[in-house]
């Protein structure tokens, strides 16, 4: 088995083909893999032939398989849900907002994984924003503002019932099977700046979708500054464009990167299978 690793050209991203995942794989290929994820942020896998069972398996090749706390799942497999939304659908595109999965979680998951099943001929692509790039290409004066700061974060706006995927007419129409909780309320706090523990490369960790403010800082202020901070985390500089094809497995790391869904395929249907891989300790 040879592996080729063909890089994106944009910032973060790369394509691995020569491998079958449809296979069990070795020891050694699972390392070589990892290598190049860490590496790249975001690994695609064109034209791979997958089951949910296969999904599951080669999701851990990455990482213990995690919780989703406010998705359900598809029929048979805990660890597997529908990104899904059908031709006739009207609400908003599901997360259209740059953000890192879960990040609400006491120990955000290390990774996320998307397997293309229904793929429109058009739109629907997923933005990579690299977030290693991000932190070390700060301005000075933005360096400054958000040293040594503390990010409150919470799944409220979201997923507590009067939030943006909450219990709507709108809502209630979606293909996609969102459960939305009073839990999605409560906050955790992680550093604006992590350590990836693997790697060791510090990163941004920022998010307008899931942060609500910062230890200390008042909300004028601190909504001001993620204005800033997602300007800047989501210049085009740091971001690949990932168009999607029938059969790509794509796995990227949720502690380097942000991620954000497009739209622009209305009156297709659009199916994806997700599953979420933990880390063991927070960055």
């Amino acid at each position: 088995m040879s592996i080729t690793i063909e890089p994106s050209a944009a910032a973060c991203g790369a394509f691995a083909t020569g491998v079958n995942l449809a296979e069990e794989v070795s020891p050694e290929v699972v390392a070589e893999l990892r290598r190049h994820w860490l590496e790249h942020k975001v690994l695609v896998f064109p034209q791979q032939d997958l089951s949910n069972d296969d999904l599951e398996r080669v999701s851990a090749y990455f990482g213990e398989l995690g919780d989703d706390p406010f998705f359900a799942h598809i029929d048979g497999h805990e660890h597997i849900c529908a990104i899904q939304r059908n031709a006739d659908e009207t609400a908003p595109v599901f997360a259209e907002v740059f953000h890192s999965d879960w990040s609400f979680m006491p120990v955000p998951p290390a990774a996320t994984a998307l397997y293309g099943i229904t793929i429109p001929p058009m739109g629907g692509d997923t933005l990579f924003a690299d977030q290693v790039a991000a932190y070390e290409q700060m301005p000075d004066d933005l360096r400054v503002r958000t040293e040594g700061l503390i990010a409150i974060h919470s799944a409220e706006l979201g997923y507590a019932p009067d939030g943006l995927y909450g219990d709507s007419e709108e809502n209630s129409k979606r293909s996609m099977k969102i459960v939305t909780s009073e839990k999605a309320r409560e906050k955790q706090e992680h550093p604006l700046v992590i350590t990836h523990r693997e790697t060791g490369k510090k990163a941004l960790f920022s998010s307008l979708a899931y942060i609500q403010g910062f230890v200390g800082m008042d909300k004028t202020e601190s909504d001001a500054l993620l204005v800033d901070l997602y300007n800047h985390q989501s210049t085009e500089e740091f971001v690949y464009r990932h168009k999607w094809e029938k059969g790509m497995l794509v796995i990227w790391d949720n502690r380097s990167l942000l991620h954000s869904a497009t739209g622009g395929y209305d009156g297709y249907d659009r199916l994806l299978h997700r599953t979420t891989i933990a880390d063991s300790v927070a960055s």
